[in-house]
């Protein structure tokens, strides 16, 4: 794909156009076989980003830089050595090991974890809110949205516990809102 960007006028939008032909089309003429049409897909919509224009355009230099970049250091990611890699990735955990202990106290160990079960629900209550969405009050907090609708919500605590209320004379108390949310 890198010789073939390199050689064809490259665009985004469509297969091929008066105006060139897409990094794939063009890696096919390079010698590269590839049918990827995720990439294709991608490509579309990394160029057209905000565009309000869909339809086939030249790639703009920008475009065929960043592109340029991915396609070198994917390749460079392939020609690293797997041993550096495993290595590095065997000196990073030794390190958090060690960290790990040295952190811990010794007398605890830690415990096995267990294997989940598939299948089984969690514990805790059950979601019931289909089978008693309509009966009034079964959920334990209200959303209020409103301050009357508060009032008459703590007036009606109140009244329930007998309490009296100091704060709320008879002329005062406020009246049963429409809705209730």
């Amino acid at each position: 794909m890198l010789e073939g960007i390199g050689t064809n006028p490259i665009i985004v939008g469509a297969y091929t156009g008066p105006d060139g032909i897409c990094p794939m089309l063009a890696a096919h003429r390079a010698g590269g076989r590839t049918n990827l049409i995720a990439f294709a897909r991608a490509w579309d919509r990394f160029a057209f980003v905000g565009a309000k224009v869909t339809g086939p355009r030249p790639a703009t230099a920008r475009e065929l830089l960043i592109l340029k970049t991915h396609l070198e250091a994917s390749l460079l990611e392939e020609e690293t050595p797997r041993a550096e890699l495993a290595q590095a990735i065997a000196e990073h955990r030794e390190l958090v090991s060690r960290r790990d202990q040295e952190t811990k106290p010794a007398a605890q160990e830690p415990r096995p974890r267990r294997p989940r079960r598939l299948g089984r629900e969690r514990p805790g209550d059950p979601d019931r809110s289909r089978e008693l969405r309509t009966r009034p009050g079964w959920a334990w907090t209200r959303i209020v949205r409103r301050y009357d609708d508060y009032e008459w919500a703590l007036a009606q605590v109140r009244a329930a516990q007998q309490v009296p209320d100091e704060s709320l004379s008879p002329e005062l108390e406020p009246a049963r809102p429409t809705s209730l949310v």
